[in-house]
């Protein structure tokens, strides 16, 4: 009878290489879904944010009483009758036209100063006062300078430029205000674009 064999020698323990750790299975796809998780919570946040840090209006309403759609748009006119009068408007892409009538009614918010709360537009307003006096206040302005316009005087209109032109419009006068204003923006664009309050005025 054969004897048994020897055993093996014992194997010597593996060596560990100082600074490499396996990472297991999965942990790279487990990593981009965090990341993921992560941005979307952020992007949340940030229109949450948005929402919440916009000025709401009060005691206004504004109305679009027309609206149109047109290609792009090119007019030179000259007049000398009954004064030279030189006209160009150029624009690129299509625009949409709007018509709005605005009111702002202290009655309809229990005595409020009635206002449009910050906002923009993403193109120029023409604005003329209808009936009665609204202040206008630009954000960029950090002395908050008002800007009266009353309706039946000379100074019953102004152009709001847009593009990111941050102003309020308030009626201090304690009576109705009305205006009609003609905008024009990128067709298929967000009119009126809410804003937070930039803080360079005390109300």
């Amino acid at each position: 009878m054969n004897p048994p064999p020897a055993p093996s020698p014992p194997h010597p323990p593996a060596r560990r290489r100082r600074g490499l750790v396996r990472k297991p299975e999965g942990t790279k796809p487990r990593l981009l879904r965090v990341l993921w998780v992560l941005m979307l919570a952020v992007a949340g946040a940030a229109v949450w944010g948005g929402t919440a840090l916009a000025s709401p209006s009060s005691g206004f309403v504004g109305v679009t009483e027309a609206k149109a759609t047109y290609g792009e748009i090119f007019s030179h006119v000259q007049a000398n009758d009954p004064q030279f009068w030189n006209e160009v408007m150029r624009t690129v892409g299509a625009t949409d036209l709007y018509v709005q009538a605005n009111t702002w009614d202290p009655g309809t918010c229990g005595g409020c100063i009635p206002s449009t709360g910050w906002h923009t537009h993403p193109g120029p307003s023409f604005v003329i006062v209808t009936q009665g006096s609204v202040t206008a206040y630009d954000s960029g302005d950090p002395a908050c300078t008002p800007h009266v316009y009353t309706a039946g005087t000379p100074d019953n209109a102004f152009i709001d430029p847009g593009g990111g032109h941050v102003h309020i419009i308030r009626d201090e006068s304690g009576a109705v205000a009305k205006t009609v204003a003609v905008q024009f923006v990128p067709a298929g664009a967000t009119r009126r674009q809410d804003a937070p309050d930039p803080g360079n005025c005390p109300f």
